[in-house]
Order: C-alpha cells, then structure tokens, then sequence
C-alpha cells in the first residue's frame, strides 16, 4: 500500500485515459453528490418544521373539560363540568414524573370583540390567566421588563405581558409601555414586560397579539372563582406524556364521578404523539434520500467495474509479463483492487465536495432571508453522514473492483504473453 511504483503505476493505468476516467469518475461524483444533497434537504424541512414549534415542550398535552357520553352513580350524559384548581395539585399529587401542571384560563381572540382598551385604541387579542412556568413550556424572548411570578400570583396583581403585536396596534412609535395601563374587559392592568414568541406556529403575526397576566388575577377580576378552563401538562424528561396521560385521566375522572370508561369527557391534545409523527416522517424521508442516493452511487460503482474490465482487458499482456517474473494472484488482485477503490475514492470526494458548496450557498442565501415562514432552514449533512459516505465509497470500490480482480488472476501466464 505505502510502495511508490505501486502507486506510480496506478496513476499511470488512470491517467493512461484522461476522457474514458474522468467519464467513469463522474458516475460516482454524481451518485454521492445526490445523496448529500437529499440528505441536507429533508435536515433543512426538519429544522424548519422543528423551528415552527419554537422551542416549545413537545413532550406536553393540553386537556379541557367536554360533556360526559355516559351516565355514572345517578350522574346524566351531557352534563356540564369544569375543571377545578384543586384538580391540578391531585394530578401533581397522584400521579408521578411530570414536570409542570399549569392550569389555564382564557379570554377574547381572533375574529372576537374589541376586549382591550387603551385610551382611543381599542382590539381583540387573546388574554391569558396563567402560572410563570408557561413560559418554559411555551418559551418567549422577554424584550423588556419581566414576565409573571409567583409573587403576582399569590398577591393577584393586575400586571400584564404584551406581545409584539399588540403593543403595535395599541401603542404609538417611542411610547413608553412598562408602567403603563391598559383594560381588559374594564379591568385595569399595568403592564410589566413585553415579550416576542420564538415560534410561528404557522401564524407568527397572530401568535404575538397575546397577553399574559397571573392566574389568580384573572379568575379574581373575571369572576372564574375556581375554574379552569383548560390545563398544559408536561412530563418530565425520559417520560412520554402518552404513556402518563391515561393516569391523569383516570384522576379527572375520579375526582368529578366520570364514568372510568368514557374517553369523550375529557378532550386533549397530544402535541408528544404529534411531534413523534413528524419525526417518523424525517426518519422515512432520511431512508428514502439513502435509498435513492445508493442506487444513483450504484449505476456509477457498475460503470467503474465496466471499465476495469476493459482495462484488465487491455492490460493482459503486462498481467502476463508480471505473472512471469513471479507476481502472485494476490499482487495482481490488489493492484486491480486499489485501483478501483483510489478511483471510486477520488471521485466520491469530489462529489462531497462539490455538494457542500452548494449546501454552503444555499446557506448563505437563507441568511439574509427570514426562514420562519418558509419551514426550511439550515440545511446541512453532520460528520457522521461523512463517514457513512466514505464507508460506502471504500465499499463501493472494493465490489467495482472485486470481478476485474479476479478475471485478472485467471490470466494465464503463457496465455497473456502470446496476445498482441
């Protein structure tokens, strides 16, 4: 392997044919470079599909009260509950390996009436009654002043955090908002920080028309007493919430006399059972890039092993000479062998290389771009595609390689030197 006339006599047999190598090497550039380029395409839809979450907790559900379909212990169907705040401290108390229980209320929204007033300005958004560790299941960049905590909570202050959006609509150019006021449905509340979502969700401008203010303020000025309209559970890391929720169901369920078999009473949204589709989805797309990217390398490996036939084909007579002076079939095989594979090598890396330039464009051009809207971000292939690329190249070359070998070994010597 390390004998330089071994190695001279390689490049010599290549290069012997500029045109018919650079033909053959072409097929392997091309198969390579295909599957590079699929494998860093479906890494960019999965960054920007992941990206539309916005580091949200994937491992969470979100779960509201529906009408029982079954009658329990005297109880009618389609009777109305609701969710108590004494539910979310039974749910944390019986059932272990979950990270946050908050409970949630709600107000106004889009296509609503006008329920936020600012002086002349007035509009619809979302109101939030929520605890402060919303934020770690629904992260948000905090812009400027502070977000809930537990001393709002306990204290029920009437404070709020705005979104972008709304502190467009509500605020002019260079006013000042943190210790300002607003009314929610005639309530007062003054504003404590502002905030901006990380993650579009498919409608980034609507997911910034939201405030958040304390749980306990809300039912406090909205007369919820002790209602909760709905809840977003997280488990803790290593658990799936799949597996955890038909626990807290059965909680519910005891707690407000639910038939043990009625799945209708209590809705949810399974956003871990969701995530892990998509997910499936990246992993038959990561397989189908592979399945098509090998095939393409395949039709280049086959051409090569063409080739090397013509070329034993050629070189029959200096197989003959070398057979005679006491070259074994071992030499012979492995000088056919490193010849296909140094090729097979050679062209693969230029195929690597040509499609990280690409990738590496690609890149640039989505710097200057807002990739939030396009769900397609960062496209790239990591060290451990490299290495599967080169495992498959040597591979490659070693079964390109493999029938010259040993159609060459069965030369005979006597029979070699008597062609012209």
């Amino acid at each position: 392997m390390f004998s330089r006339d071994k190695w001279s006599e390689i490049l010599e047999a290549l290069t012997s044919n500029w045109f018919r190598t650079l033909l053959t090497a072409f097929g392997v550039l091309w198969g390579i470079f295909i599957l590079v380029i699929l494998l860093a395409a479906g890494k960019g839809l999965e960054n920007g599909v992941k990206q539309g979450f916005g580091g949200i907790a994937t491992n969470s559900m979100f779960m509201w009260a529906q009408t029982p379909s079954k009658p329990y212990k005297g109880l009618p169907k389609g009777r109305r509950y609701n969710f108590k705040i004494s539910d979310v401290a039974a749910i944390k108390q019986n059932v272990p390996n979950l990270k946050y229980v908050s409970p949630r209320n709600q107000l106004g929204g889009f296509g609503g009436a006008n329920n936020v007033v600012r002086g002349l300005k007035s509009g619809a958004f979302n109101v939030y009654g929520d605890y402060p560790e919303v934020i770690k299941q629904e992260p948000m960049d905090i812009t400027s002043g502070r977000f809930v905590n537990y001393s709002d909570i306990e204290q029920s202050r009437k404070v709020a955090i705005l979104g972008a959006g709304v502190i467009n609509d509500m605020y002019d150019p260079g006013e000042e908002i943190i210790g300002s006021y607003i009314k929610v449905n005639g309530v007062n509340f003054m504003v404590i920080g502002t905030y901006k979502k990380k993650g579009n969700n498919g409608n980034p401008e609507e997911n910034q028309k939201q405030i958040y203010v304390p749980f306990t303020a809300f039912s406090q000025a909205f007369n919820m007493g002790e209602t909760v309209g709905w809840m977003s559970i997280t488990a803790e890391d290593g658990y799936s919430i799949t597996d955890l929720k038909t626990q807290i169901f059965d909680v519910i369920k005891a707690r407000h006399t639910i038939h043990p078999e009625d799945d209708r009473a209590i809705g949810n949204f399974d956003l871990f059972q969701e995530f892990s589709k998509i997910n499936g989805l990246f992993v038959a797309l990561k397989a189908v890039a592979y399945f098509v990217g090998i095939l393409v390398l395949l039709s280049g490996i086959i051409g090569i092993s063409n080739i090397m036939l013509i070329v034993v084909k050629e070189r029959t007579n200096e197989i003959g000479v070398r057979r005679a002076l006491g070259a074994t079939p071992w030499d012979i095989r492995g000088q056919i062998l490193m010849e296909s594979i140094f090729l097979t090598i050679i062209s693969g890396m230029c195929g690597i290389a040509l499609a990280t330039g690409i990738i590496a464009l690609v890149n640039m051009q989505l710097d200057g771009v807002d990739t939030s809207e396009m769900m397609f971000a960062n496209p790239s292939v990591d060290l451990g595609v490299v290495f599967i690329a080169l495992s498959i190249l040597i591979i490659s070359g070693l079964l390109a390689g493999l029938i010259p070998a040993q159609n060459a070994i069965k030369i005979q010597p006597v029979d070699a030197l008597r062609t012209e």
